[in-house]
């Protein structure tokens, strides 16, 4: 491009926002969301998953719209939509599929669209090139070209910033990929490496999670095994990681809007070209049954008709992120036990939880006492503190500590309290 160019970011999340804000260091940057509620939310200067500041987004030059027609004739549009999975754990492309039928109408010839959403290999040439011809009316490879660059957002992690972070970019062409690369090149100090297709960048992401996904699966399965054995997961991988290549993964519930979805669209890719997966499913069906094997390990430490509180509902420490959190899956497989559950987190939206899993959040713990069990779900800072004295409070004498994360395992409790960790 001969000027520099206007780029429109689609898609104002986790992943879409703080991508915008490091553009609009550089270039005009607009950014588009469908919510009304939430660009007023950021016009305001607040942004409800915490990745950035009020004062970031005060000082930023970036545009702000819900309004399609105002991202009409950018040059570059970045779609940063999420890319879910339906209730048989099949991919959801329904929000891509809908960010191309609103960027068809406001397309000028000579824009590139460039995809960071998660996806199978293909799904940007395939299927979302014909979407965007149709909603166009123009060529895809003529008109307009496409672009795929894998995000990397990892929600909460102030270290592995997009500003910092290696960029995977790959174009429709080469100039494209070159255009792609000096654009993400000027935002992060990471470096950008160009991928050999647009396909090799999208399946690059697609195995990235997965591979996570599948380590953590065997930290699981070896969890169940040596809990028989009355082995800690955790003294035994404190050994393991003495050794200099040793994988430093742990045991829990796997969420969230990455690792636990990922692998369903690797696994939809293997089975529509005629591969049926092992591992990739393997994986994820260890992982997908870890919060019902949670509950009845604790259930089985309860009296009938136990008292729990659960501290923590999102799928990740020090985030208020509730999509995908499998913390559910416990607290369903206890209440089939005929345990009463409350649910209190430091973090999360109480209603969004409220519509999402039908969770009525605790305002506060300040008049909570008296539970049978207390479960650590979620490391938040705030629980990660607790000691003597707060599960005294909370618990009854001869009561149980659950701890799934691990984080209370240097913490003394009170003389009588038990504890139970994976």
């Amino acid at each position: 491009m001969d000027k520099s160019p206007t780029i429109a970011v689609v898609g104002l999340g986790y992943v879409g926002l703080p991508l915008a804000l490091a553009l609009a260091r550089h270039y005009r940057v607009i950014g588009f969301d469908i919510s009304p509620v939430r660009v007023k939310e950021l016009e305001s200067g607040n942004d409800r998953t915490n990745e950035v500041s009020g004062s970031a987004l005060s000082q930023s030059t970036m545009e702000l719209t819900s309004g399609a027609a105002e991202i009409a004739g950018a040059d570059i549009f970045i779609v940063t939509v999420p890319t879910p999975i339906d209730s048989d754990n099949e991919p959801d492309l329904g929000p891509v599929m809908n960010a191309c039928a609103t960027l068809g109408p406001v397309l000028k010839p000579g824009a590139v669209i460039v995809f960071e959403s998660t996806v199978y290999p293909g799904v940007t040439e395939d299927l979302c090139g014909p979407a965007l011809e149709k909603a166009s009316g123009l060529r895809c490879g003529v008109d307009f070209h496409l672009g795929y660059s894998p995000e990397r957002i990892n929600p909460g992690d102030r270290q592995h910033t997009v500003d910092k972070i290696a960029k995977v970019v790959a174009g429709q062409t080469p100039a494209v990929t070159d255009l792609l690369a000096q654009i993400y090149g000027n935002v992060t100090s990471g470096g950008v490496f160009k991928a050999a297709s647009i396909k090799v960048a999208e399946a690059s992401k697609a195995i990235e999670n997965a591979q996570r996904d599948i380590n953590i699966a065997f930290i699981n399965e070896v969890t169940m095994v040596f809990n028989r054995l009355g082995l800690s997961i955790h003294d035994v991988l404190d050994a393991s990681a003495t050794k200099w290549n040793f994988l430093p993964f742990r045991p829990g519930l796997v969420g969230g809007h990455c690792i636990g979805v990922d692998p369903y669209y690797l696994a939809r890719c293997a089975l529509d070209n005629g591969y049926h997966p092992e591992i990739i499913l393997s994986g994820r069906h260890i992982n997908d049954r870890m919060g019902q094997y949670i509950a009845r390990s604790i259930a089985q430490l309860l009296p009938p008709r136990a008292r729990v509180l659960m501290l923590g509902l999102t799928f990740k420490e020090n985030v208020p992120d509730l999509r995908n959190s499998k913390v559910i899956d416990v607290i369903n497989g206890l209440r089939r036990r005929e345990i009463t559950v409350d649910v209190h987190d430091a973090l999360a939206n109480h209603e969004e939880a409220s519509h999402e899993y039908g969770i009525e959040l605790m305002e506060n713990l300040e008049t909570a006492s008296g539970y049978d069990c207390v479960v650590g779900a979620v490391s938040h800072e705030a629980y990660a503190v607790f000691g003597e004295k707060e599960f005294t409070k909370l618990t009854k004498p001869g009561g149980l500590i659950a701890d799934i994360k691990g984080m209370w395992r240097k913490t003394s409790l009170p003389d009588g309290l038990r504890r139970w960790s994976l």
